[in-house]
C-alpha cells in the first residue's frame, strides 16, 4: 500500500516538527504568548465594561434601570442603579488601563455578582449566563494579575514580591 509521508525526507519532518518549531509549543501544555495574550483580553474585557457602564451617562437608561430595580424591591433604587453602572465604567477604566486591577475587579465582581444572583436567579447556564462569565473572567485578572503590559507593572515594578521557600 502506497503511503505518500513515507516518501519524505527526514528533513522535512525535522523543519516542522523540530523542538524550537511553532507546532512542538502548539501542542503542548507551556503557555504561548501569555502576556500578550493577557493583556488583549483584558483590554478587551475592560471596553466591555466602559461600553456597558457608559449607560449612566445616559437618563432614559437610568430610569429604567431604576423601575427594573424597585420592581424587584432592592433599597434605594436609583442609588443602587447608578452605583452598579458607575462600577462597571470606572472599574473597565481600570481594567483596561491595567490601574489598580485586583482593587478594581472586587466591585465588578459584586456589581455581575448582583446581576446574576440578586436581579437574576441565578441561572448561569441560561438568562444570566454573560454576567457569570463576566465574573469567570475577573477571577482570571484578580489571581493571574494584569499582566506585563498595564500600568500595575509600571507603578509598581520596584514592589513586586519574591516567593521565598524556606
Amino acid at each position: 500500500m502506497y503511503h505518500p509521508i513515507e516518501e519524505l525526507p527526514d528533513e522535512y519532518f525535522d523543519l516542522y516538527f523540530s523542538k524550537s518549531s511553532f507546532m512542538k509549543y502548539f501542542f503542548s501544555a507551556q503557555g504561548m504568548g501569555q502576556q500578550t495574550g493577557l493583556g488583549l483580553i483584558r483590554i478587551l474585557v475592560g471596553a466591555f465594561m466602559i461600553y456597558h457602564g457608559w449607560e449612566v451617562f445616559e437618563q432614559d437608561k437610568m430610569v429604567g434601570y431604576q423601575q427594573w430595580l424597585t420592581d424587584l424591591n432592592f433599597p434605594a433604587p436609583a442609588t443602587m442603579a447608578y452605583i452598579g453602572k458607575g462600577s462597571e465604567f470606572v472599574g473597565g477604566v481600570f481594567l483596561a488601563l491595567g490601574l489598580l486591577t485586583r482593587l478594581a475587579i472586587i466591585p465588578l465582581i459584586a456589581t455581575m455578582a448582583i446581576i446574576c444572583f440578586g436581579m437574576g436567579k441565578g441561572r448561569i447556564f441560561m438568562d444570566e449566563q454573560h454576567p457569570f462569565l463576566f465574573i469567570l473572567l475577573f477571577l482570571v485578572f484578580f489571581f493571574c494579575g494584569p499582566g506585563r503590559y498595564s500600568l500595575d507593572k509600571l507603578i509598581f515594578k520596584n514592589r513586586e514580591p519574591r516567593l521565598v521557600i524556606s
